[in-house]
């Protein structure tokens, strides 16, 4: 999956900080191996989207509670636009 990555962005059209948040996930999302983590994760990461919420992930997940993705998701809704910057708070909360 790195290497179809990197194989992608080297082709030209890679999302960055001034893609629009939908257009950047969706050229993620073409790419084999890559789903809605690593597609949030880099839209967080790169393309700067502080809207961005990898609720799958299992560190936020704990954080919250133990709730399912569907949960930190619905918990996460009151936070717009800024669920990025909540969840690297809570990435560093027990750091």
């Amino acid at each position: 999956t790195v290497h179809r990555l990197a194989t992608a962005a080297a082709a030209g059209g890679a999302p960055d900080a001034g893609t629009p948040p939908a257009a950047g996930r969706a050229w993620l999302r073409e790419i084999p191996g890559v789903g809605a983590w690593t597609a949030e994760y880099l839209a967080l990461r790169v393309m700067r989207d502080m809207d961005a919420f990898p609720a799958s992930d299992l560190v936020l997940r704990r954080r919250l509670g133990g709730v399912t993705a569907a949960g930190a998701r619905a918990r996460a809704e009151a936070w717009r636009p800024w669920r990025g910057v909540a969840a690297m708070y809570l990435w560093l909360a027990g750091a």
